[in-house]
């Protein structure tokens, strides 16, 4: 990381008051940035006003949403760097109401992209795709060249919201570069919404006392990584010149089974229990059955690497919680 890039350094983070886009924002202050938050803090999303609560001083949050166009464009105006974070992330939600998940993720998109290529050419663009692009993997580990299938309306607006980066990349010259990320964990993610953030939902399960829920037999895997670490992967990406117009797989290379996730969480906390559920109809036929990332090109390309284990992660994760749970419970 160059940090002599970002002193004194014009940032844009649209969502950035919710779980990835906070603890990035808290990291570029680190760094001398001048941090400018786009978040319309939408109900049931992540976005939560407790994430940034000791630095408000240093930022600048403007209330609006990424659909806005007028908001959109008076944001992107004289930023060096725009990290597209903003996002209906809920994959239930959008099989329910597929017309707000096309609406924020792929409208919301093309407004960051339009805004950009009209009022500001120069901008870098990092965009936080998901690994539900790719469907349920025909080989594992996964990696760009693998084809993309998505199961859900979510992914297929996510793929189109990485095409039309791409796109403006090769037609008009933007500055774009795209994130897949895996599961990611760690501190200032939503406990309360059950239907996205497994990891952490089961660590709030655990600090109050509540059953885990685990969809089947818990054989299903993941990959999980840590938040510190997709927040170096996004400012590596931001800063290097070697991003622009790529795809990269940000996840930490290790598989792990969702039953063996709920025990390790069970015993970082000290306290908990799990009980197997059915699969809701909807789920049960859009959910991946496997996924773990093979993230040699970003490591190739950028130099990244995850440094965090998943048994300190988690740890540092209830920590975390256990300091400031009520900010995060219902």
């Amino acid at each position: 990381m160059d940090e002599e890039i970002w002193r004194g350094s014009n940032v844009l983070i649209t969502g950035g008051l919710g779980f990835i886009g906070s603890n990035l924002a808290r990291r570029l202050v680190d760094l001398g940035a001048k941090v400018t938050i786009l978040d319309n803090l939408l109900k049931l999303g992540g976005g939560n006003i407790s994430n940034v609560k000791d630095i408000m001083k240093k930022i600048k949050i403007i209330r609006k949403d990424v659909r806005d166009w007028s908001a959109v464009k008076n944001a992107v105006q004289s930023k060096e760097f725009v990290f597209h974070l903003a996002a209906q992330v809920d994959q239930t939600t959008a099989m329910k109401n597929p017309k707000l998940d096309v609406e924020i993720n792929c409208g919301g998109t093309l407004n960051i992209l339009e805004a950009c290529r009209l009022y500001n050419t120069k901008a870098k663009i990092v965009y936080t795709s998901s690994r539900v692009v790719v469907g349920e993997p025909v080989y594992l580990p996964v990696d760009e060249e693998h084809p993309t299938n998505p199961k859900n309306i979510y992914g297929i607006n996510k793929l189109a919201a990485e095409k039309y980066c791409i796109l403006y990349n090769k037609v008009y010259d933007s500055q774009t570069t795209v994130l897949r990320l895996s599961n990611v964990y760690g501190p200032r993610a939503q406990l309360r919404h059950p239907h996205y953030g497994v990891l952490n939902l089961f660590i709030g399960y655990a600090l109050t006392s509540r059953t885990i829920p685990i969809y089947g037999d818990g054989s299903q895997s993941r990959d999980y990584v840590f938040v510190e670490d997709v927040v170096e992967a996004l400012i590596l990406a931001a800063e290097n010149e070697r991003s622009v117009g790529e795809v990269f797989l940000v996840g930490s290379g290790k598989e792990i089974k969702l039953i063996d996730i709920a025990k390790m969480v069970i015993e970082i906390v000290g306290k908990g229990d799990y009980e197997f559920v059915p699969y809701p109809p909807t789920l049960d036929k859009t959910d991946v059955r496997r996924f773990v990332v093979d993230y040699s090109k970003i490591r190739k390309f950028l130099g990244w690497a995850p440094n965090t284990t998943l048994y300190n992660g988690i740890s540092k994760t209830v920590e975390f919680y256990r300091k400031n749970l009520r900010d995060y419970l219902p």
